[in-house]
């Protein structure tokens, strides 16, 4: 039984409670002294004893109740300390400032294969970091340990001068953080703007091998938004609660390159990182690694990547250890591939080991009806952006906007709409507000035009059948031009555009 006993805090009164349970010569298996309170647990104490009892204590000067309780305080903090250590999928340790384990969670031990309480740290890591961290206190950087032969991260948080509480990561969980402070909210195929029928059949298409656990190669112009459709496959794969990390092969020299996505050993050449550094093969473990631009890719590292893609294994550079991960590779490039490697310029056997499944995103220009739409998406965003009230455009840019052919594509565009928001005073953009106005309107002048009335005919007669399959009626057609019901039945008439009203 347990009680709890409640006194007023004077001297001499703890002893005169304890008194008088050394008197009884009760088995005690835990008493805790709270001023004013004491918590004492004795399993042989019955219930016909404990009135007693209580009136013994009561009679003591000072004490003002003796009640029945469920758990002692320290007992309660025991249990959940236990309960929070065994929620933890991390292993996790406590040391003292020898470092020697005190206590480890069911993580740690199921990784040991043992309970490690009682031993050093030298005893429990493949590798020697005992002294490191008692030399420096504790206090050091994350670092990276083998325990069973698995690489693992080392976090240690020293706890005053009593040793240090010890968690150890997984590669995967760094890559997870790093993962979602990289990761677009809008994600998943929401992200991708449009309505045209070349988007649409990109879609469904991409809804179909997105989520097959395979490599997947995605080609198309510079700016079309191929990592948006690589997040999007991730985002429907069962990869997608784990790491999608990119690497742009084209941004960086090959031996950069190599260590960003292989990483390298310890002292693997002048000013590494003390200890060696995780590449995004070894971060992004049960996820997906996105190769941007793999046509850029060195023939080395194009030799190293599809051993990689052979076996799932690889080497750190400088490293001499085999690593073995569970990483799907998403590829990117705006070069034709097939005439690479018909140049020699590309490896066919990789080519093949990238294409097993394939996507092509379509440029912006034969997305026509798709150009307004992401116009005024990346005008509501700009704005907000840039902290302005939403402006719109004015339906003298729709040719300009329509009729370019927008070589750098929806990054051009988005870029287009973002300096017509800054630049602009009006809550109206305007065609001169447009850095693409002139090349647009001197393309135009290549046509045949005899008059304004023929050139503002053929403009609304382009619009009306660019929107038309998007909005099939004349209301839909009416309130997406924010105009009247009566004015756009008398246009679909008069240009015989079908289906008109």
């Amino acid at each position: 039984m347990r009680i709890h006993v409640t006194f007023i805090d004077r001297v001499g009164i703890t002893q005169e409670v304890l008194a008088l349970l050394g008197e009884r010569r009760f088995n005690l298996e835990a008493v805790e002294m709270v001023p004013p309170h004491v918590y004492i647990d004795a399993p042989t104490l019955g219930a016909e004893v404990l009135e007693e009892l209580r009136g013994a204590f009561l009679g003591v000067k000072g004490v003002q109740s003796v009640t029945v309780v469920d758990i002692l305080p320290g007992q309660r903090r025991h249990l959940q300390l236990d309960a929070l250590l065994s929620a933890s999928s991390d292993p996790v340790l406590a040391v003292d400032e020898r470092g020697h384990v005190l206590l480890a969670n069911p993580a740690l031990i199921a990784l040991c294969g043992r309970e490690p309480a009682g031993e050093s740290l030298a005893q429990v890591f493949d590798d020697d970091v005992l002294h490191t961290l008692v030399s420096h206190a504790f206090r050091l950087p994350m670092r990276e340990v083998s325990l069973g032969g698995r690489t693992l991260l080392l976090d240690a948080m020293p706890i005053n001068a009593a040793g240090a509480l010890i968690t150890l990561y997984p590669p995967s969980r760094i890559g997870e953080r790093l993962s979602a402070l990289r990761h677009d909210p809008a994600g998943g195929f929401d992200a991708i703007l449009g309505a045209s029928q070349a988007i649409q059949k990109l879609k469904a298409r991409a809804h179909r091998v997105g989520g097959l656990d395979a490599p997947l190669l995605i080609q198309g112009e510079t700016g079309t938004g191929k990592e948006l459709v690589a997040r999007a496959c991730h985002a429907i794969s069962k990869r997608r609660e784990a790491p999608f990390l990119p690497l742009n092969c084209a941004a960086l020299p090959e031996s950069l390159a190599e260590s960003e996505l292989f990483g390298y050993a310890a002292g693997a050449f002048t000013g590494a990182q003390r200890g060696g550094k995780l590449g995004l093969l070894e971060l992004a473990d049960q996820g997906t690694v996105f190769l941007d631009e793999v046509g850029e890719m060195s023939p080395y590292l194009q030799a190293k990547l599809l051993r990689f893609l052979s076996d799932g294994c690889f080497r750190r550079v400088g490293g001499d250890r085999e690593i073995r991960v569970n990483v799907r590779i998403l590829s990117a490039t705006h070069r034709n591939l097939e005439n690479m490697v018909s140049d020699g310029q590309f490896r066919e056997d990789l080519f093949y080991r990238l294409n097993v499944l394939n996507l092509h995103v379509p440029p912006l220009r034969e997305r026509g009806q798709d150009i307004l739409l992401m116009a005024e998406h990346f005008m509501q965003q700009a704005c907000a952006q840039i902290q302005r009230p939403v402006c719109r455009l004015a339906p003298s840019t729709f040719p300009a906007l329509l009729d370019n052919r927008w070589p750098g594509n929806v990054r051009q565009l988005q870029n287009v709409i973002f300096r017509a928001a800054a630049i602009c005073e009006h809550p109206r953009v305007d065609l001169d507000d447009l850095d693409i106005a002139r090349t647009a309107v001197d393309g135009q002048q290549t046509r045949e035009i005899g008059s304004l009335e023929d050139a503002v005919a053929r403009f609304e007669k382009d619009l009306l059948e660019q929107l038309y399959p998007s909005h099939p009626s004349s209301r839909l057609l009416a309130a997406r031009l924010q105009t009247s019901h009566t004015s756009i039945s008398m246009r679909l008439r008069k240009y015989g555009i079908p289906g008109k009203s």
